[in-house]
């Protein structure tokens, strides 16, 4: 500490006023904030590491010289143990999105905001900053390369998977490693790799501008890494539906700072590196869960075993490693990491933020207890899915239904065996769906039409519209279709929208926004 001080009077010309030590981000180093008799204020940085304090330096210099939003360098000791810079406030991003993540992952607009502008920015990071970058001083190793990977799989072996005590092959796995890592690596690039890519090291300003820290194990790498970091964090709980906005948005700000891939290829490429990233965490959360027993590392690891649940819905073509995809699955079906059974019977990562809004009830007497019609009150509009085969749903509210639209005519999922057991809720089934086509061209003059009734009942003060979606078993196109058109109204007008997905037995309130 005095040695610190010492700096910052060499820096200032006089002693600091006040000394705060700051809490600790996970790593070696001490940070504490330094006042000035004006008010003014920086952070001063004691590491126990030369070599990666170097990096940090390195990089934030760097950075600065190509003006990227992080904290500027201002003084740093002869052996470069200590350093002092810019004060960016106190207000993490991870802080900024507190509630959401503790409504189990329902994101307010501001919210959905500020990690929106975190996401754009990231791509001038990684493809400005790494312009001129001489990668030699970064720590611990210059490149993202196949023994970097192998270590991190190994590593979640050893430090996860064996305390499972789950049988395995060793060779047949340590050889479906060596393929996945050959893969991870397959396309080298000339871009940064933030690497720590996450919420707690983004600060925010008072206008949710992001200023990026905590970088000094970055290094060369596909930008996918830090895609799959920062928004498949499984503590985050970002439903499949903000996750594909923030992806979209990643994609196209990444478009305006070099030349993008297909989206075909970019999802594929992702996909590979969201799993690789996902047993990357498991890992760390087996050391410091099983061997340091520590409780918040424990707690995680039911969250990243559901990410896990989720990424083995996907179409397995996509991971051609069928050892290693056979004992994750088995992984997931132990004892210890069996699911609670959630009311709804999809507990598709896309809608998982509506878990407390959803409940398994009779389908036919499910509704009516909540949407009895009073002839009162402001327009509530009501979005069922159901099978043909069943019959159109009765209109509870008295007033003799209302839009039926027939999806049979689309692309029909159900026919081919990945998605038979899946629901238009379900990742793969709304990957299937979009990437197909039909079923968003169907849907566009569906929208054009409910936007016109809505807007007419409200002028005229009605209170209860119906929409439904059937098709053969009320499982896949009318689930997705009922699901989307109900998110869109809400989204659009503010009312409030009850969704019905009869044949699955789940029935979602989306309420309405406060004016």
């Amino acid at each position: 500490m005095k040695q610190l001080v010492e700096l910052y009077k060499r820096w200032s010309g006089h002693e600091p006023k006040d000394i705060e030590k700051l809490p600790g981000q996970g790593s070696n180093r001490q940070y504490y904030r330094l006042w000035a008799d004006d008010g003014s204020r920086v952070i001063g940085v004691i590491g126990t590491s030369r070599d990666e304090n170097h990096a940090f330096v390195y990089l934030a210099k760097h950075f600065t010289q190509r003006q990227l939003p992080v904290p500027h360098i201002l003084a740093v000791s002869d052996d470069e143990t200590r350093y002092l810079q810019t004060d960016l406030g106190t207000v993490s991003l991870y802080d900024a999105i507190r509630g959401g993540r503790e409504a189990g992952g329902r994101y307010n607009l501001h919210e959905q905001e500020l990690l929106k502008k975190a996401i754009r920015e990231l791509p001038n990071v990684q493809i400005r900053g790494a312009r001129g970058l001489d990668w030699s001083n970064c720590y611990p190793q210059p490149e993202f390369d196949m023994n970097s990977v192998l270590f991190d799989l190994n590593y979640f072996k050893y430090c996860f998977l064996k305390a499972t005590e789950l049988d395995f092959h060793e060779l047949k796995l340590e050889a479906n490693f060596r393929m996945f890592a050959r893969d991870l690596t397959s396309e080298p690039m000339e871009s940064f790799l933030y690497r720590d890519f996450q919420a707690r090291n983004i600060m925010v300003d008072k206008d949710g501008n992001p200023y990026f820290i905590d970088f000094q194990g970055g290094r060369k790498g596909p930008y996918y890494y830090d895609v799959a970091s920062f928004l498949w964090q499984a503590s985050a709980k970002y439903s499949f539906k903000l996750r594909r906005e923030l992806v979209y948005e990643y994609y196209q700000s990444l478009s305006h700072y070099t030349e993008v891939p297909s989206v075909r290829h970019f999802a594929g490429r992702l996909a590979l590196f969201v799993l690789f990233r996902t047993l990357q965490v498991l890992g760390a959360y087996g050391f410091r869960g099983y061997f340091e027993r520590k409780k918040h590392f424990l707690d995680s690891i039911p969250p990243a075993i559901q990410n896990l649940r989720d990424l083995l819905k996907m179409d397995q073509r996509i991971f051609p490693y069928p050892y290693m995809m056979d004992m994750l699955r088995r992984l997931t079906e132990l004892p210890q990491f069996a699911v609670i059974e959630q009311p709804a019977k999809s507990r598709a990562d896309g809608f998982k933020t509506a878990v407390n809004d959803v409940y398994k009830a009779n389908p036919l007497d499910g509704p009516a207890r909540f949407s009895k019609y009073d002839g009162k009150g402001p327009l509530v509009v009501h979005v069922y899915s159901f099978s043909y085969r069943k019959g159109i749903p009765e209109d509870p509210s008295g007033n003799g239904g209302g839009y039926v639209f027939d999806c049979r005519s689309t692309h029909n999922p159900g026919r081919y065996e990945p998605y038979k057991k899946l629901t238009g809720l379900d990742e793969p089934v709304i990957r299937f769906l979009e990437d197909d086509g039909e079923i968003v061209e169907f849907l566009k003059p569906v929208y054009q039409l409910a936007d016109h009734h809505v807007e007419r009942y409200m002028q005229r003060g009605f209170t209860s519209l119906m929409f439904c979606f059937g098709c053969t078993g009320g499982q896949h196109r009318s689930v997705y279709s009922a699901q989307h058109l109900a998110e869109h109204i809400n989204k659009k007008y503010g009312i409030e929208v009850e969704i019905t997905h009869r044949e699955q037995g789940i029935h979602q309130i989306l309420p309405a926004k406060s004016k």
